[in-house]
């Protein structure tokens, strides 16, 4: 009846006006709501509630209260949601109803009205359908508990005028809502049936099946629930054999996600175009009724398949994107993954930044749209800087200023053909938007761009600096970044797109790992698909770094030795071995050597 849920924990503080804050999976009170009167030395964060079971306990040996969010709903009248309510601690007092001494004997009336809907003589009996004795018209469903107590009336006219009639069925006031059918189950336990309408339950008892009930209100009413829970999860199993409406069956998302037990569905090919099991016996037959029951097939499982249903990919073939650097792509068969999360790691001012911008440029190229996100560069620096990467060092005018050092500058004139060129494919995070303004999460807004904008190529710079713009929670830094990288590898999934997160590394490293040394949570490099270091090494000229793949989850293939890659100043390209820096990107619409990105020569 309840699942607790970590909102819960943090609901309750606040319910009881306590100062918390979530360590180590537990949410942890400054004072004991039980022993709380005083603060002292000792009960001081002494009491905890366990963030993934919702046990909770308190360390002082004078108090040792223990018990999990039922306990605490009871003593300190905090509502974990009104099903729960109403069946750990139940308030409303239900009129107690007389249960006839001997069973109700069905009157002509009765027995005729449901005859003609197919209902035997004997189920009609079982179940003590009578009529009211001065209005012989309206038919009365007598609802027994378990233990053959009367706790519920349903009553429904035969001859419903929906012009004339207000209503075409309707219940007794003020009782306990109770399954119909409940007393005429037998106590085997094995199989139960639930319909919507209790002439269908009658239906599918005429056809021979035993454990036939429906519910009292209807297929959106659950009010039933609380006071039938045990009882319904004593069943092996539970076959929901709701009203085929709209190309659902109803009560089966609601049973299916509240049971316990094995639940089971008719099938929509046996309802046979009909809407419920009524019409079925009607129009086929008590056979039919039968083969509904027995080929109920099992409510799929959420988020699972069968594993003979998965696509059939050769990875090999997986879409890619080219990064430029050839050692890099030779690696990874092609270029970085589609579909997966790509950490750039390195520490500040060592050139990450560049190398992430740079593959970006190269995805414009290859006809990508692409989104950025640039947490520490203000608009119009990004812009320049990328603008230097795609103009290419021949469309770079160097001159010296006045100071006398080397200046490098991009004509306007170029500028102008630069955007030209990536109008429409390439889209950046507005980051004028002052403090104290509204801010939308990052995330949603990188998910809308790839929806409404087509983009499947987004970088994000960086990690931290995204952090500040998803909704505060009561989760520590390292829950924060965790929950954020998982996001965004659902999304990359979701959306087959790439997304490069630029991360820094620790500043102090006491680790030969080098996805250890990314800073922050664990899960960062965990969710990664390819992880790549961009980092200095003191080995090298001073404008040289080493170019390494710690992580490669598609093919295996690492290089933790790294590649010695060469930095081009005026450009601010980077580039390697066999890696040509002049490479044209088109932009100028003027050069016939252009790169065929799009061929599908694998890489040797």
């Amino acid at each position: 009846m309840y699942e607790f849920k970590a909102d819960d924990a943090y609901s309750f503080a606040r319910h009881v006006h306590a100062q918390a804050k979530e360590h180590n999976g537990e949410l942890v009170f400054k004072l004991c709501p039980y022993c709380n009167p005083k603060p002292t030395r000792d009960n001081l964060k002494s009491f905890s509630i366990n963030l993934t079971t919702g046990q909770f306990k308190c360390l002082r040996s004078t108090c040792g209260v223990r018990g999990n969010m039922i306990t605490l709903s009871r003593d300190f009248d905090f509502s974990l949601g009104s099903e729960a309510d109403e069946y750990y601690r139940p308030r409303r007092q239900f009129r107690r109803l007389k249960t006839p001494e001997r069973p109700i004997e069905p009157k002509p009336e009765a027995v005729e009205y449901l005859a003609g809907r197919g209902i035997s003589d004997r189920v009609i009996k079982k179940y003590q359908i009578t009529v009211q004795t001065d209005q012989p018209n309206i038919l009365v469903f007598p609802f027994l508990d378990a233990s053959g107590r009367m706790t519920f009336v349903k009553y429904r006219k035969t001859d419903y005028d929906r012009e004339k009639d207000k209503n075409k069925e309707w219940c007794e006031p003020g009782c306990r809502p109770i399954l119909f059918g409940m007393a005429q189950c037998n106590s085997k336990f094995d199989r139960l049936v639930i319909t919507e309408g209790q002439i269908d339950s009658l239906s599918v008892a005429s056809a021979g099946i035993e454990n036939a009930v429906s519910v009292p209100n209807g297929a959106k009413g659950f009010t039933w629930m609380p006071y039938c829970w045990d009882w319904i999860n004593r069943f092996h199993e539970v076959v929901v054999f709701g009203d085929h409406e709209k190309g659902r069956i109803t009560l089966l998302k609601e049973l299916s996600s509240r049971l316990k037990c094995q639940v089971r569905h008719v099938r929509e090919e046996d309802y046979r175009g009909c809407k419920d099991a009524n019409e079925i016996l009607r129009k086929y037959g008590a056979g039919q009724i039968r083969d509904c029951v027995e080929n109920a097939v099992a409510v799929p499982v959420t988020g699972v398949i069968d594993l003979s249903d998965v696509e059939n990919v050769d990875i090999y073939q997986i879409p890619k994107l080219r990064t430029g650097i050839r050692e890099l792509d030779r690696l990874l068969y092609g270029g970085l993954p589609f579909g997966g999360v790509v950490l750039v790691s390195g520490k500040p001012g060592e050139g990450k930044s560049t190398l992430a911008s740079q593959i970006l440029a190269n995805a414009i190229h290859q006809d990508h749209k692409c989104f950025a996100y640039s947490g520490e560069l203000p608009n119009y620096l990004f812009r320049s800087w990328i603008d230097f990467q795609i103009a290419g060092g021949s469309h770079i005018t160097e001159y010296e200023n006045k100071w006398g050092d080397r200046n490098y500058t991009v004509s306007k004139a170029n500028r102008q053909l630069i955007a030209d060129w990536y109008r429409g494919r390439c889209f950046l995070y507005d980051n004028r938007i002052v403090e104290g303004d509204e801010k939308e999460s990052l995330l949603t807004i990188t998910e809308n761009v790839i929806m409404q904008y087509g983009v499947d190529v987004v970088l994000l710079d960086n990690l931290m600096t995204a952090l500040d713009l998803e909704p505060g929670t009561a989760f520590d830094k390292y829950d924060r970044q965790s929950l954020f990288v998982k996001k965004l590898a659902r999304m990359a999934l979701k959306y087959n797109a790439l997304i490069i997160l630029v991360a820094h590394k620790r500043k102090n490293n006491f680790t030969k790992n080098e996805n250890d040394e990314i800073s922050g949570s664990g899960d960062i490099s965990n969710l990664g698909t390819v992880t790549i270091a961009y980092e200095k090494d003191n080995s090298l000229q001073s404008w040289q770094r080493r170019l390494k793949v710690s992580k490669n989850r598609l093919f295996g293939r690492t290089e933790t030795k790294g590649y010695v890659m060469d930095y081009d100043e005026k450009s601010k390209r980077i580039y390697g071995p066999g890696d040509d820096v002049g490479v044209d990107y088109g932009w100028d619409r003027t050069s016939d050597g252009w790169i065929d990105w799009n061929s599908e020569t694998p890489f040797q």
